[in-house]
């Protein structure tokens, strides 16, 4: 791995008519459509159910979990006997892959049969979607009709961070504080090379040169595509505020900063002495990068670290004297950096209402996610029934039941992507039961020390964690380019891991004109601007 990234159901249609007619009362009091009685606020009450049956469409990441259907399981057939049924509402559940979600999103988008929520975990991306009309601008005063309990816990959200253009087109989940994200590393390759954790870049690459001396494997590596936080350890300390607002960006790659330069040298080093997968261009899916971990090819995998996770696991039936331990930050920066990385935004999961959907409809989903937070049920969605998947200890801690196989078994990432538009991680009353349901929740049993050291970094580097600027407009040259740079991105960067040491700096130099004539100098005059109007947070 190179250093810098360890870092079925039917299909919504399309109306035109009625996607004119959501644009135009979007935003204003709802008309009353049915024979229940009309609040006083205005907005139609459906707390008896709806007269006729509404369908809502929710999208849901599909993560390739073996045995796993995201669309029909045990807990899809849950959420529709205790909310659709009691409001006559059909819940259809949407499969997004996690891993080609912005194709999904894209093919759905112009075919007319996109869920009625358009979500993304990363705001540029958002954003896009919304350039390209795919929402419809949100009523807040609608919301906290439907959906009070919701409302509390986003309305300040959106009306910090979700207006475009005047209007509050998103909404968001609530990001507690995670640091599941992790590198697992083979401890015993390590031992078998005298090797202690490494503490900078060079000790690092050192590491893998042992590896590779003693025939034990590489460290891996896939291709860097549509996330591009791969350069945060070669950045200075403390970042220039002008250099991360114009270059700092998830969706698009800076192939002419700095960084990105000697995070791409590194690269080349590591490629053309075979530290790495020579062939990790090709590993563009999650799957493939962790059979090669599994089969004892490669010394590292990144993951979001969950109890139920399979991998270690599929690891140790391969290897029986794995050993495994966490990636300290501080291993991927070159000596004298700081141990820098992204901060998350102050939210989680960002969603937007589909653009063709109905009054009704929407009000439907305002229901459904309040709906979540009332008796329980995001408890029940995120630790399953009680007495098969958990008991509760004597603090109100949700207790796994290891082994447990039974119909209401979670997914491998705890029925997450069915949560993940209320919170990104589980939450108690107190932050010691939290710390505490982090380690029952994230960390496989057996292996608590994992995430125990994944949270000792975490507090160690944190104030070296910086969030991305936001811009508050439509950086029109970004859609324009986007998506034909980052195809671009892919074929100039592999060129400079690929090429020889001695011809970096000139492969290097024309790859960035091509780049920067191909549209990023147009998208960097553009955030000038912008930044110069002060339209960014």
């Amino acid at each position: 791995m190179g250093v810098g990234t360890f870092s079925g159901c039917s299909a919504k249609t399309t109306n035109t008519n009625s996607s004119n007619e959501t644009k135009e009362t979007t935003g204003t009091k709802v008309e009353a459509t049915s024979t229940t009685e009309t609040s006083t606020e205005g907005y139609k009450d459906y707390s008896q159910g709806f007269e006729n049956n509404v369908t809502i469409q929710i999208p849901v990441y599909d993560r390739a979990f073996e045995g796993w259907n995201v669309t029909n399981n045990y807990w899809t057939n849950w959420v529709q006997s205790e909310f659709g049924d009691k409001y006559n509402v059909t819940v259809e559940y949407v499969a997004i892959g996690r891993s080609t979600e912005v194709n999904d999103y894209n093919q759905m988008l112009a075919a007319g049969t996109a869920p009625d929520i358009i979500f993304h975990y990363d705001m540029p991306q958002a954003v896009a979607y919304y350039s390209q009309g795919a929402m419809q601008p949100i009523d807040l005063e609608e919301m906290k009709f439907y959906a009070p309990n919701y409302y509390e816990m986003t309305a300040e959200m959106s009306n910090t961070y979700g207006q475009m253009d005047g209007k509050t087109y998103f909404f968001f989940a609530e990001r507690p504080t995670a640091y599941n994200w992790v590198t697992l590393v083979r401890k015993d390759w390590m031992d078998a090379v005298g090797k202690e954790m490494p503490t900078n870049l060079e000790e690092f690459n050192e590491m893998l040169k042992a590896w590779k001396e003693a025939g034990l494997g590489n460290g891996g590596g896939s291709l860097v595509q549509n996330n591009f936080t791969y350069d945060y350890a070669f950045r200075d300390w403390p970042i220039n505020e002008e250099d991360r607002t114009l270059y700092s960006d998830l969706s698009v790659a800076a192939l002419s900063w700095e960084p990105t330069k000697e995070f791409l040298k590194n690269m080349n080093y590591q490629y053309n002495n075979g530290l790495i997968d020579p062939e990790f261009y090709l590993k563009t899916e999650d799957a493939q990068i962790k059979a090669d971990f599994v089969a004892g090819k490669t010394g590292m995998y990144s993951l979001y670290l969950t109890s139920n996770t399979d991998v270690i696991d599929s690891l140790k039936a391969n290897n029986p004297e794995a050993e495994v331990a966490i990636l300290t930050p501080e291993a991927g920066v070159p000596e004298g950096k700081k141990p820098q990385a992204r901060a998350y935004w102050p939210f989680g999961m960002i969603m937007g209402i589909n653009s063709t959907t109905s009054a009704e409809e929407r009000a439907a989903l305002w229901m459904f996610l309040d709906w979540m937070m009332q008796d329980n049920h995001l408890f029940t969605l995120q630790n399953g029934i009680e007495g098969q998947n958990y008991t509760l200890d004597s603090d109100g801690l949700a207790v796994k039941a290891e082994g447990f196989s039974g119909e209401s078994a979670l997914s491998q990432n705890n029925n997450k992507d069915y949560w993940c538009l209320w919170s990104e991680s589980v939450q108690y009353d107190n932050e010691d039961l939290n710390y505490k349901a982090n380690l029952a929740n994230w960390a496989p049993e057996g292996y608590e020390y994992l995430i125990e050291d994944a949270y000792k970094n975490f507090k160690a580097t944190e104030e070296y964690y910086t969030p991305d600027a936001l811009f508050t407009v439509t950086l029109e040259k970004l859609a324009e380019y986007k998506t034909d740079l980052n195809e671009l991105w892919k074929e100039l960067y592999v060129q400079c891991v690929l090429c020889p040491e001695s011809e970096f700096e000139a492969t290097y130099e024309k790859a960035c004109a091509e780049y920067l004539d191909a549209g990023y100098a147009e998208i960097l005059e553009e955030k000038k601007e912008q930044i110069a109007a002060g339209n960014y947070k």
